[in-house]
């Protein structure tokens, strides 16, 4: 995307911590990463090595799994002190003051509301991303018990558009449907019972750019829609995005950089007054744990350093993860605090907030940190 060189530019430093809290989900779409780890259900009782991506009985897949090198089959987290231990002993060694849940689909958690109110009193601010499927029966509680946003995955606005992205299983056009009409009804409890609301689209290439637009046409109103690219892209979603601000007539109003993570978006500006962001990944890396690594190359990494994520291992530790495509990086969290690897993420946040805030600083003016 081409903004133009005068859109101001804002440095975030990256202070959030993604947090795996399900596997369960609900969907089986077939370019999922599932975080990395291998879906349990599929591969109840296999040992590290033996661990398959491919379509079990569930239909899901873990499109990395056959190469990321995932030691552990993810556990789903209770809400209980243990939970909160490992997030103090996670801030208390690398600052944070967000924990973004994800799955699996986190709305399918039992206690969703009681991790949000372990995360509040430690004082962090609480997201997660959802593809709505059991937003309407637990946002309120969530929304009471200080969830401040939700990120709703969005693959299709018509039952065969999402029925296309599923494994044969799952690919029917009612169920489908239905799984529209919950999202529908999540948009609208988030947004009843005043949680934040963003519509997240992937966006491969040409083809889907009218799909986008009935998307923004659709949501647009209720939300923030965020444009993300495809993390296979070779130039044709960037292109396609592209493509969707010309004829919307976007005008871009705020870069936004999160500083020691690999994400970036760009703010826009419709000619009605809404909003829309389009997100791309920054080529980052781990100034020590990325060099030498098989895929550090522009074709072969696909996310970068996007930051940290937590785990916990069936019938094992909380691990810490810091790449979807080297799960065998993971440390349990006792060792995680205590290693160098905890540091050189600290030192790398740090470095990379003073070297981009000093980038996009103008002489006379106060840097922009956002």
């Amino acid at each position: 995307m081409h903004d133009a060189p005068d859109v101001p530019v804002t440095v975030v430093p990256d202070r959030t911590l993604r947090v795996k809290i399900i596997d369960a989900c609900g969907l089986a779409c077939t370019f999922c990463h599932n975080e990395g780890t291998p879906v349990a259900v599929d591969n109840t009782g296999r040992r590290p090595g033996t661990f398959t991506g491919t379509p079990g009985r569930s239909g899901r897949v873990s499109i990395y799994l056959a190469t990321n090198g995932a030691a552990f089959l993810p556990q789903r987290i209770p809400a209980d002190t243990d939970f909160a231990l490992a997030l103090a002993a996670v801030r208390g060694s690398l600052p944070i003051n967000e924990v973004h849940f994800t799955g699996g689909e986190p709305t399918l958690h039992p206690d969703l509301p009681g991790l949000i109110r372990i995360a509040r009193r430690l004082d962090l601010t609480v997201g997660l991303t959802s593809n709505g499927e059991n937003g309407a029966a637990v946002l309120p509680e969530c929304a009471e018990a200080g969830l401040d946003r939700i990120n709703l995955s969005v693959f299709g606005t018509t039952p065969d558009e999402l029925a296309a992205v599923q494994a044969p299983r799952l690919a029917s056009s009612r169920l489908a449907a239905r799984k529209l009409d919950a999202l529908a009804r999540s948009i609208e409890t988030a947004c009843r019972y005043g949680v934040k609301v963003s519509a997240n689209i992937v966006i491969p290439d040409h083809q889907h750019v009218e799909r986008i637009l009935r998307i923004i046409e659709e949501h647009g109103r209720d939300v923030i829609v965020r444009m993300l690219v495809n993390l296979e892209d070779d130039g044709a979603s960037l292109t396609a995005m592209q493509e969707v601000i010309d004829h919307l007539g976007a005008v871009p109003e705020l870069r936004v950089i999160t500083a020691g993570a690999s994400d970036q978006r760009t703010r826009y500006r419709l000619p009605d007054g809404r909003t829309l962001y389009a997100k791309s990944i920054r080529p980052v890396r781990l100034p020590a744990t990325c060099t030498g690594c098989r895929f550090n190359n522009d074709r072969d990494c696909q996310e970068g350093y996007y930051g940290v994520r937590m785990y916990r291992a069936q019938n094992g530790p909380f691990m810490i993860g810091v790449c979807i495509q080297r799960m065998d990086l993971c440390l349990p969290l006792g060792e995680f605090v205590l290693s160098q690897r905890c540091t050189e993420v600290r030192t790398f946040r740090d470095d990379e907030t003073a070297r981009l805030t000093a980038l996009h600083s103008t002489p006379g003016r106060e840097p922009n940190r956002g």
